[in-house]
């Protein structure tokens, strides 16, 4: 497991993560995005070392996907810790996940691709209807977001945000499924969605126990 956290800070929510990792039993990495903004490297130290107080992480590392730093070691740790085994699939198969959840991946990044840095930190992309017709695609689908102003920098000036976003991800998903697509893009407000079990169990995040 890796768990990328943005920058050197635990959020409230990040506690059901930890509880979910204890549960699982299995080594996880921690990546800590966007070092590149700290300019007190000792801070790096003192979370990581705070960090491993809390968690037996396999490995710690700084990185920022932005400058491309530490993310060929992030790959050798992940190299290390994957343990060999036989096919599960065949080699031309990519992925095992429904088009469904594809189709919300994309939604996901061009979000991130459009908002940068002004991405919401709590946001998720939930389809709720995809339907499969002759000519077209129809898919529904709501982006999640914990407060009012984040919202409005999802959709945007006059909505301006949200229609490029829709636009670049029905581009793409109509290229993986190879047929036209109707998107519908919403968002809308969860006040403390991710840090709600039952929530994060609606959306898709946990398992119910």
């Amino acid at each position: 497991v890796v768990w990328l956290i943005d920058g050197l800070s635990w959020h409230e929510y990040d506690e059901v993560i930890f509880d979910k990792l204890e549960r699982a039993g299995l080594p996880v990495i921690l990546a800590a995005n966007k070092v590149d903004k700290v300019k007190d490297k000792d801070a790096i130290l003192a979370f990581f070392a705070e960090a491993q107080k809390r968690f037996p992480f396999k490995a710690m590392l700084p990185i920022s996907a932005l400058k491309r730093t530490n993310l060929d070691r992030l790959e050798n740790v992940l190299m290390e810790n994957l343990p060999e085994g036989d096919l599960i699939y065949p080699e031309d198969q990519v992925t095992d996940r429904p088009e469904r959840f594809l189709a919300a991946e994309i939604v996901r990044e061009k979000l991130t691709r459009r908002l940068g840095d002004e991405l919401p930190y709590s946001l998720t992309v939930e389809i709720e209807k995809y339907e499969e017709l002759d000519h077209v695609t129809k898919i529904y689908a709501v982006i999640w977001v914990e407060r009012s102003s984040q919202k409005n920098i999802v959709i945007g000036k006059q909505g301006e945000m949200l229609k490029k976003v829709g636009s670049d991800a029905r581009k793409d998903i109509e290229t993986l499924i190879g047929n036209k697509v109707y998107l519908q893009l919403w968002v809308k407000v969860k006040k403390g969605w991710a840090n709600s079990e039952r929530a994060l169990q609606s959306l898709g995040f946990m398992d119910a126990d």
